[in-house]
């Protein structure tokens, strides 16, 4: 199996849904469930801490009072992986005010060379179809970016963006797997933090200040 990453999502096998599902759950997170089963959903990939089985995730929506479910599943119940969709796919989702932005947002990463990907509630909300979002949602942004230079470039974009509704935020994640926060990136290249939380699959650390 290909290794595991942050934000990756997983898709379980029959037999994987049939063992999950045979669990003592409650009502309400039992139709949840059953929902994902038979609609074939994929789950998420969150910190891990086991070596045999894979920790997954499933942020209802608000027709299940926008419940947190949490799996452990063995490596064999995931019959693949694939990814949130890019921010071209999910753009339909975001009210009108935000589209002159989103398409300005989109030419200026393109010209960074870099994809961003939609998690968070505006993610879930492209794959499944059911009500995630709120007024209150942040547009969550995954950038693959190659150094320091790269997240740079792609901060300057993110920090461009002038839509007031939905606040922008999100992670860069470097080559080897490291997570920052975009905005806490942006605050620590600039000087304004002493620390900078670095996010990996098996936890996280703060770094160093830069000198």
């Amino acid at each position: 199996m290909a290794p595991l990453h942050r934000h990756q999502l997983a898709r379980l096998t029959p037999a994987g849904w049939s063992a999950i599902l045979a669990r003592p759950w409650d009502a309400q997170a039992r139709e949840c469930l059953g929902h994902w089963a038979a609609q074939q959903l994929p789950l998420v990939v969150t910190r891990q801490s086991h070596e045999t089985e894979i920790a997954l995730g499933l942020p209802a929506p608000r027709r299940w009072d926008g419940r947190r479910l949490a799996l452990q599943v063995p490596r064999d119940a995931v019959a693949g992986f694939l990814a949130f969709a890019p921010l071209a796919d999910v753009r339909y989702l975001l009210p009108p005010v935000a589209q002159g932005a989103v398409r300005t947002l989109l030419q200026g990463l393109d010209d960074c060379d870099a994809t961003a990907r939609v998690f968070g509630s505006y993610g879930w909300q492209a794959i499944t179809g059911l009500e995630h979002v709120r007024p209150a949602s942040d547009l969550d942004l995954l950038i693959a970016v190659k150094g320091t230079a790269h997240a740079d470039a792609v901060t300057h974009m993110l920090q461009a963006f002038d839509a007031a509704t939905p606040r922008l935020d999100g992670e860069l994640v470097f080559d080897d797997g490291a997570a920052v926060a975009w905005r806490e990136w942006a605050a620590w290249r600039a000087g304004r933090t002493r620390a900078l939380l670095v996010k990996r699959l098996t936890g996280a650390h703060l770094a160093e200040a830069m000198p």
